[in-house]
């Protein structure tokens, strides 16, 4: 449904350290870069999401966010230890979610800037015959 994505961010300096680290286990990674923006996408194609350089005082909705897929729960692990190691901080933590529905695993932090990001892969239980 989406194309595309973007967010505004204070420092982009700490962005780009924080969603290099962070997508990479999702395989995503600088597709380009300029002096107030970096384009992420898989290697080689165009970006799906973009962070830029943002002046302007905001304050992200505790309710907004960004859902990244991931192909595997260890991909969604990763993202989540990736994420935490390079600025991010915890926003619901990271594991099984129930209440959204079977097989969703998920991992939920806050980037440097509050914005609200999540990877998500969602394994259904095989049906049994």
């Amino acid at each position: 449904m989406l194309d595309h994505a973007s967010l505004g961010v204070f420092k982009l300096a700490a962005a780009r350290e924080f969603y290099d680290a962070a997508l990479a286990p999702l395989g995503l990674v600088q597709v380009w870069s300029a002096a107030d923006a970096i384009g992420y996408g898989p290697a080689g194609q165009d970006d799906c999401f973009a962070v830029k350089l943002d002046d302007v005082a905001f304050f992200p909705s505790a309710r907004a966010h960004l859902a990244f897929i991931a192909a595997s729960p260890r991909e969604v692990t990763d993202f989540y230890a990736a994420s935490l190691s390079h600025g991010g901080t915890d926003d619901g933590g990271c594991g099984e979610c129930p209440e959204y529905g079977e097989g969703y695993f998920a991992a939920f932090v806050r980037d440097p800037d509050g914005n609200r990001i999540e990877a998500v892969c969602h394994e259904r239980a095989t049906p049994t015959r």
